[in-house]
């Protein structure tokens, strides 16, 4: 079932001296339930663009698109949405356990329900030991920790956002990767947007590329990294006992390897040289 659904959604800026900034074309996308989907694309392509559109916060040029066959131009499409911004920023002045009691309130969360609520949110983002300090004492990693918990303190089923990893150490990221999966496995669809393939790579099951507001392609992750092999490595074994690696195209194989057996010697291992989604993403940016 989709719950996302994106047709010829479009939006158009107006710039200086009358001109006029395309900043998304004709954008077509549908994302399933339970699926984790990544918009990967540089700086200025488009992400925020859509994600904005999708919250209501811009409306479009032109096109539709709807949650749950709501149309976003309703509030009631974003109720069971938790919805992160590329540049979260809070009232410093809370803890961050006043902060989630209040997003949980606006979403008629109350009681010890509100309180358990908080308190899982808090542990998951690793922010359980700081919930009683004031925001404005925090790293820029733990605010976008607040950020991720927020998104989920209503446990909605439906996340989008944007540049979740954003500002976040290695121990941080891993640990937001982790939270993804988790989710996923509760079945939530997850939507969110980046400009680093590794994220992508590790989390999600299908990756759309987006260049110049159009969208390039949109490709399961799984079909990237089994296929579009570029050759072989070979570990060989010689006569005296000592190994050699070789790598070669993929139309050299049989050849080399028929060199090498009448050379007397070993081929040990036979390993594809596939092309990884960073290499996927970079030849669709140059093709433009």
């Amino acid at each position: 079932m989709a719950v996302i659904e994106i047709d010829k959604l479009s939006k158009i800026y107006k710039g200086k001296r009358g001109g006029k900034i395309a900043a998304l074309t004709e954008l077509d996308l549908s994302l399933e339930q339970g699926e984790v989907f990544g918009f990967l694309g540089p700086n200025g392509a488009g992400k925020s663009t859509t994600i904005k559109l999708l919250m209501g916060l811009i409306k479009p040029t032109s096109g539709t698109a709807a949650i749950n066959s709501i149309p976003i131009s309703s509030t009631e499409a974003r109720k069971n949405v938790g919805f992160l911004p590329e540049n979260p920023a809070f009232y410093d002045y809370l803890t961050a356990e006043e902060y989630l009691g209040f997003v949980g309130s606006q979403f008629g969360i109350k009681g010890e329900h509100l309180k358990q609520r908080c308190e899982e949110s808090l542990k998951l983002f690793d922010l359980w030991e700081a919930r009683k300090r004031p925001m404005r004492g925090y790293s820029k990693g733990m605010v976008q920790r607040l950020g991720l918990a927020q998104v989920v303190v209503h446990d909605p089923e439906i996340l989008i956002l944007d540049e979740p990893m954003s500002g976040l150490d290695p121990l941080g990221r891993a640990l937001v990767k982790d939270v993804i999966k988790k989710l996923k496995q509760q079945g939530k669809t997850i939507f969110f947007s980046t400009h680093i393939t590794a994220d992508v790579e590790q989390v999600c099951d299908r990756v759309g590329v987006i260049l110049k507001g159009e969208l390039k392609t949109v490709e399961k992750i799984e079909t990237i990294l089994t296929t579009g092999i570029s050759g072989y490595h070979l570990r060989i074994r010689n006569q005296d006992g000592t190994i050699t690696e070789k790598n070669v195209g993929a139309e050299l194989l049989s050849s080399t390897i028929n060199c090498i057996e009448k050379e007397g010697r070993i081929v040990s291992l036979i390993e594809p040289i596939r092309k990884d989604l960073e290499q996927f993403f970079l030849d669709i940016v140059k093709a433009g």
